[in-house]
Parts: C-alpha cells; sequence; structure tokens
C-alpha cells in the first residue's frame, strides 16, 4: 500500500515531469523553425508567416534575442487574455464551451475542497480507530471516513457534507446548463450563413420501380414541401472511389520524397523494393516504378468514377435536401414524413465538414444489427479488459511479488524503488494500457455507422466513459480491496467482510492519486510539448516539402479530441465527488488537473488545435448527464458505505439524495435538452427574414446546390471531378416515367441537385437531344 512517501516520491517525479515539459515547451515554442508546429492555426487562418530575421543564417532557425528568453513563460496569462466572446468568434462554440468544462471542475470542487478540509479532515483525523485494527492502512488513510468508528455520530458530519455537496453541485451544473443554452441559441443566430442550416439529411427513401432515388426524393419533397423545396444531392456509394484517390494520393507523395531526393543528389537515382514498405521484392527504379503505379491508379480511378456516375446500384436510398428558408429545413427535420414512421426518415444534416462519408453508403436497415453486435463486443471488451487491471493493482501490493519473486526482494525493500513501483508504476502502467483503446472506440462508433464525425466522438466518448467507469474506477476499487485485504478476507467470518470492503474502499484513494498525477499533471504538460508533430513536422519538412503548400500540409494542428478528453474529464469528476465525503485529501490534487488543464487547453484551443467541426455544443447534455451519474455514484457509494460502520439508520435519510439527483436530472432534461436537439421555428423565422433584407438578390441555390456533393467528386486535383459536377448542374429536367408526376405543383428541376440522372441526360445528348 502506498504510504504517504510513496506519494511524495510520485509527486516529485510527476512534478518534475510536468515542469520539464512546461520549460521544454517554452524555449522550443521560441525557436522559428517551431513555429508551424506551435502556431498552426495562425497560418490556416492567413494571419501568420514565418517568422524571418535579418542576419546570420543561425537566426532564421534559433531565436537569437535573449530578451525573449527572459518571458518565455508569457504563455500562461496571454493564454487566459482573449475574452470568451473573441474566442468563441476564433475557434467556434464547441471550443469555448468544451473549456467551460475545466470551469465547471472548478466551480464545483473549489468550495467543495474548501468546506472538506475545514470540516471532514478534522473529524477523520481525530480518531485512532486504524491504528486499534489489524488493516494494512497508511497516513493518508488516517483523514478518510476509515478512521471514524463504527457507530459514531461523528458520521452524521459526513452525511450533512453528502448533502451540501450534492446541493452545490447541482446549483453549479442548473447554472451552467442555462448559461451554455443562451450561448449556443445566441450562438445560431448570430452565426454566418451555412448550408447545414438549410438542409436535412433523409434516410430509408423506399423504393420505385418506376423512379430513380433521385427522382423520387424531388417528387416527393415538391408535393409535400412545396413552397419551400429547393434542391437535393443523392447520396452515392463512393467508397472504393475515395479509397483509391486516397492511394493516389499516397503514392503521389513517396513521388515526390523521391524526385526531392534525386534533385538534392543528381549523381544517384534513387531506388526502392516493390514489396510492402519497401521492405522486400524486386529493387526497381523509384521514380520510374511510382510514375508508373500512379498512372496505374488514375486508370482504376477514372474506371470507378465512371461506375459510380452511371450504375444505379451505386446510388443509395439517402439524400441531401436543401430548403429556401431555414424555417423550411426546421419544419422538415423535425417532424414525420409519412404514415409509415420507418420510411423518409428526416434529421438535421451536419455541415459539410463533419459528414462521415462512408457510413453513408451503409443501408438503414443493418444499422440496427449492426449496433446489436458492436453492443456485445464492447461488453467483452469490457469484462476481459479486468485481466491488465487486476495486474496494475498487483503492483501495488509489492508482498504479493516478493513471494512471487523472492529474489527480487533486496532491491524492492530499497526505499527509492519501493516509493517508485507503489507511488508511481500503477499509474503510469494503467495509462499505457488505455493508450490504444480510444482507436478501438471509434472503429466500434464507425461500424455502428453513425453519419458525421460529431456523432461518432459523441458516441465513442460515451464508450470510454462507460469502460472508464466499469475498469478504471470499480475495477480498481474492487481488484486493489482484494489484493490489498486479501489476509483479512482469508481469516475472517463471512459476516465481517462487508465491513472489511467497507473500510477498504477509501483506502484505494491513495492508487487514484498517483493515477491523477500521471494522468492530469504530467500528462496533460505533455499535452502542451507536441513532441510526436514536433518530430513528424520536422521529418517531413526536410523530405517531403517543395512548396509553401507542402509546408502548410505537413502541420498538423490536430483537434481537442472530444471522444478521448472529455471521458478523462468526466472521470476527475467522478474520483471527485466519490472521495469528497470518503477522503477529502485526493481534492487538492483534482484541483490542480482541472487549473492545469484550463490553462494548456485554452493556448492549444488558440493557437494550435483546428476545429474538424462545429456543432453548436450539441455535446453538453452529455457532459451534464455524466457529471450527474458520478454524483449518484458517490451517494449510492457512501450509502454502502455508512451501512457497514453500524449506521443503518442514516440510510433512509441517504436514500433521499439519488432520487433526487435523478429527478433533478430529468428536470434538466426537460427545460434545456431540446435547445440541444432542435432549431425554434421563431429564432429560424427571424433569421430567415433579416436575411431576406440585407440580401434580396441572394443566389441561395447557387449556394447549396454543391454543397454536400461527396468530396471525391469535387477534388482540387481530379479535373474529371469537376467535370462531372458541371455535367450534373447543366441538365434543368428530370425525366420520369410515374404518371402521379402530373401532381408536382412545380417543374421538376434538379440544376446541381442530383446525379442519377446524369447516366441518362448523357445518353439523351448522344442522340442529339
Amino acid at each position: 500500500m502506498a504510504t504517504l512517501a510513496d506519494i511524495g516520491v510520485s509527486a516529485a517525479f510527476n512534478i518534475i515531469s510536468a515542469l520539464a515539459f512546461l520549460v521544454a515547451f517554452a524555449i522550443l515554442r521560441l525557436q522559428p523553425f517551431n513555429d508551424r508546429v506551435y502556431f498552426p492555426k495562425w497560418y490556416l487562418k492567413g494571419l501568420r508567416s514565418s517568422p524571418t530575421r535579418d542576419g546570420a543564417v543561425l537566426s532564421k532557425f534559433v531565436n537569437l534575442d535573449y530578451r525573449s528568453y527572459l518571458k518565455f513563460l508569457n504563455w500562461m496569462p496571454d493564454a487566459l487574455r482573449m475574452p470568451e466572446a473573441e474566442l468563441i468568434d476564433h475557434a467556434g462554440l464547441d471550443s469555448a464551451v468544451y473549456l467551460r468544462i475545466y470551469l465547471l471542475g472548478l466551480k464545483i470542487f473549489v468550495p467543495i475542497t474548501l468546506l472538506a478540509f475545514a470540516i471532514l479532515v478534522p473529524v477523520n483525523w481525530t480518531n485512532d480507530t486504524l491504528k486499534k485494527s489489524d488493516l494494512n492502512y497508511s497516513e493518508i488513510d488516517k483523514l478518510s471516513i476509515s478512521n471514524i468508528p463504527p457507530g459514531s455520530q461523528r458520521f452524521w458530519t459526513h452525511l450533512v457534507m453528502a448533502y451540501a455537496f450534492t446541493l452545490w453541485t447541482c446549483y453549479i451544473l442548473y447554472k451552467e446548463y442555462g448559461l451554455i443554452a443562451s450561448m449556443r441559441f445566441h450562438f445560431l443566430a448570430s452565426e454566418h450563413r451555412r448550408p447545414d442550416q438549410f438542409t436535412v439529411l433523409v434516410r430509408n427513401v423506399p423504393p420505385d420501380p418506376d423512379e430513380s432515388v433521385s427522382e423520387l426524393v424531388e417528387h416527393f419533397f415538391l408535393v409535400n414541401h412545396p413552397d419551400h423545396y429547393l434542391t437535393h444531392q443523392v447520396v452515392h456509394n463512393a467508397n472504393t472511389l475515395a479509397k483509391l484517390v486516397k492511394k493516389k494520393k499516397k503514392m503521389q507523395n513517396w513521388l515526390d520524397f523521391y524526385q526531392l531526393k534525386y534533385s538534392r543528389n543528381p549523381s544517384e537515382r534513387p531506388t526502392t523494393k516493390t514489396g510492402f514498405l519497401g521492405l522486400w521484392g524486386a529493387r526497381v527504379d523509384a521514380m520510374d516504378f511510382y510514375t508508373a503505379e500512379i498512372d496505374k491508379t488514375i486508370e482504376q480511378v477514372t474506371a470507378e468514377r465512371e461506375r459510380v456516375t452511371n450504375d444505379p446500384k451505386a446510388i443509395m436510398p439517402a439524400a441531401f435536401v436543401s430548403f429556401k428558408t431555414r424555417w423550411g429545413a426546421a419544419v422538415c427535420a423535425q417532424t414525420q414524413q409519412s404514415r409509415n414512421p420507418t420510411l423518409w426518415l428526416t434529421a438535421w444534416a451536419s455541415e459539410p465538414r463533419d459528414v462521415y462519408w462512408p457510413n453513408l453508403a451503409i443501408p438503414f436497415v443493418s444499422l440496427t444489427v449492426r449496433r446489436l453486435i458492436i453492443a456485445v463486443a464492447f461488453f467483452f471488451l469490457t469484462f476481459f479488459f479486468m485481466i491488465p487491471i487486476a495486474i496494475v493493482q498487483s503492483l501495488a501490493n509489492l508482498e504479493g511479488i516478493e513471494k512471487s519473486a523472492p529474489f527480487l526482494r533486496p532491491i524492492i525493500e530499497m526505499h527509492f524503488i519501493k516509493g517508485v513501483i507503489q507511488g508511481f508504476l500503477p499509474g503510469i502502467a494503467l495509462k499505457l494500457f488505455l493508450i490504444f483503446l480510444p482507436s478501438i472506440l471509434m472503429l466500434f462508433s464507425k461500424i455502428e455507422g453513425f453519419t458525421s464525425l460529431s456523432a461518432l466522438e459523441r458516441r465513442s466518448a460515451s464508450k470510454f466513459y462507460i469502460f472508464q467507469l466499469v475498469n478504471v474506477f470499480l475495477g480498481s476499487v474492487i481488484a486493489g480491496t482484494a489484493f490489498q485485504q486479501l489476509h483479512s478476507f482469508i481469516h475472517q467470518s463471512a459476516n465481517d467482510i462487508p465491513k472489511t470492503i467497507g473500510v477498504a474502499i477509501p483506502m484505494k484513494a491513495t492508487f487514484f492519486i498517483t493515477y491523477i498525477m500521471v494522468d492530469g499533471w504530467a500528462g496533460i504538460a505533455g499535452e502542451i510539448l507536441r513532441l510526436k508533430p514536433l518530430v513528424i513536422f520536422h521529418l517531413k519538412n526536410f523530405f517531403l516539402v517543395k512548396t509553401e503548400k507542402d509546408r502548410e500540409e505537413a502541420m498538423d494542428p490536430g483537434s481537442i479530441g472530444f471522444n478521448t478528453g472529455e471521458p478523462q474529464i468526466q472521470l476527475y469528476f467522478l474520483l471527485g465527488l466519490v472521495y469528497a465525503v470518503v477522503t477529502p485529501i485526493l481534492l487538492p490534487f483534482v484541483l490542480v488537473f482541472f487549473g492545469l488543464a484550463y490553462v494548456v487547453f485554452r493556448h492549444q484551443i488558440i493557437n494550435v488545435y483546428n476545429p474538424e467541426y462545429e456543432s453548436g455544443a450539441a455535446f453538453w447534455p452529455d457532459v451534464h448527464g455524466r457529471v450527474l451519474v458520478g454524483l449518484v455514484i458517490s451517494q449510492l457509494l457512501l450509502m454502502g458505505l455508512l451501512s457497514t460502520k453500524e449506521k443503518a439508520q442514516t440510510t433512509p435519510v441517504l436514500l433521499a439524495l439519488p432520487v433526487l439527483t435523478i429527478w433533478f436530472y430529468y428536470y434538466c432534461k426537460n427545460r434545456f435538452e431540446s435547445a440541444f436537439t432542435k432549431y425554434p421555428l421563431q429564432e429560424a423565422m427571424m433569421k430567415d427574414t433579416l436575411e431576406r433584407v440585407r440580401e434580396p438578390n441572394l443566389n441561395l441555390k447557387g449556394y447549396l446546390q454543391n454543397a454536400y456533393i461527396h468530396p471525391v467528386f469535387k477534388g482540387d486535383d481530379d479535373d474529371e471531378s469537376v467535370e462531372v459536377i458541371d455535367e450534373w448542374e447543366k441538365e434543368s429536367l428530370v425525366p420520369t416515367k410515374r404518371q402521379s408526376r402530373r401532381n408536382t405543383p412545380l417543374p421538376s428541376k434538379y440544376s446541381g441537385s442530383s446525379s442519377p440522372s446524369l447516366p441518362e441526360v448523357v445518353h439523351e445528348k448522344a442522340q442529339g437531344v
């Protein structure tokens, strides 16, 4: 079990690591040749250029101005200086609200920490229960509820504090939910025109033997939304084409690399092997090989594009339908379209950059099956991960290690080594086990078929949170308790085992303290250093970059990573809420995390991260709900803990807490959640009216008609892509075989809205029509 000295060793390791990362960053960011690594967002906005200095060549790579090093920590106040309104304009509402999660942690835990240290710590410390017991404990455990004797009246203090902490947390959550909802409405009202404001995604279009998907969609919306329908774009299954385009781009990069290498040394032509990654196979001339491969791939791209544009089977029963007004789009997106609720399903379209195109090609009927399979797979992944969790917990039990490997006893018993193993190794081992988990969970979400990057990240975040709740928190508590109190379990009656568990659960605070320092202190400081993007940028800059465009593509600004960042934050909320009453000594470590992370991520959002999408803070209901889940878990654990302390009479009083918390969740859900899932018709009408006054001659159809064409059909590299789009725009009528088309109130025009009629148009032109 980690002692106070072990925690001190861990704190020293992590504080030194964090300071080293921060100092290294503060120095590296001042060097001109690192400017694109630490300030890529300003380059992407076109507001910053590579720093140039007169004088020696060295000054173009190294900052020789000693005065700038005297202010190397200025990045911290600079990160806090930008007002929130300006931050929203600069980085978007998603980024600004994400930062408010850290502020939420500070708002909740600063008063809780002060109150806990003023009341609970003295109440816990002034007892000698653990001293008289035969349990393994440390000095830190004397500050926990475990040090209160069974049946003591002092437990009423913990009960009152549980009520105070719950009321304070709910009050802050309520105020924050209302504020974020207001920020979202203001953002949507003041936001510039975007294609998704006028567009809905229609799925499960019913098959029709007489009409193509494009014709059917146009007919349906001209009949049922005659005054508001504008245009549409059907969804193509262009996944294979996208893979070929990606393959071509990858080979072009290799060709550029070898051409650059040859230009630097014209006396020797570069060679490569034809096998995987150039590791085996026949050795050939690299430039000739990749030129031939690119030509071959271009032929495949052309053939696949021809197939996609002409094969009716490549058209999915889905379409992006755009309307003349935001009001018309809001009505369509938020209503049922047909008598059969499984057909003509509509939902707000994601903004074009947020669309995850590969999943649009998944048949709607297969989504339920896919999600069932992933649910089963996720269950087994969560269950079997208990094994490495148990291994991590065994690292904190030196007695077990010494028994299994007696020859290590002299080394383990060294004070410094013992401190490292018990105070540092469990936390870093758990962190390493979790490295590949986010990628696996994101793959699960993609298989489930979500059609936007934002939905994928929110779904993946939910899985990550459940996983951490079950494995990192509950798994660590259960496995750690079993390891620590194994002797007590064996040598006591069955009736006393619950009591031992009740006493031992607070003792796991020492493990979580070490984890917080590894992940929340050193880990956050390592985030700002950006070591991996730094190395990759300089490798690309040396081997591949020939033009300014190449240099811009070599930058890797990254993004917030909601699917990994938010569940990690929620783990700290959970730990803080659970241990606030049980072991308050953990709270200062949580506060350091929230404060440091807020400053670091504010700097990254201002200078580095480039958002992949803007959802208008649609993720906030998930954040709110998960904090309340942590609050309910803390209440239930406290209830169970006090029941083992011969204080069963407190159970009815504590039972009211989870009931009130769940009621509060549903109240907030009914009060605020619609603001994050629906768009008020009043707001839509107001914005439409203002736009008509300000821009009476706006060509909205021209603005929308190509917004949702698959990226492979409008690539910058391919002239044929532009030709396909131009072809779609030329024709004005979509032919139909259905007599019911006579009921269509307007001429059937698609004007760039759909591609399925393209083969017919091409055929008619060939016949001279």
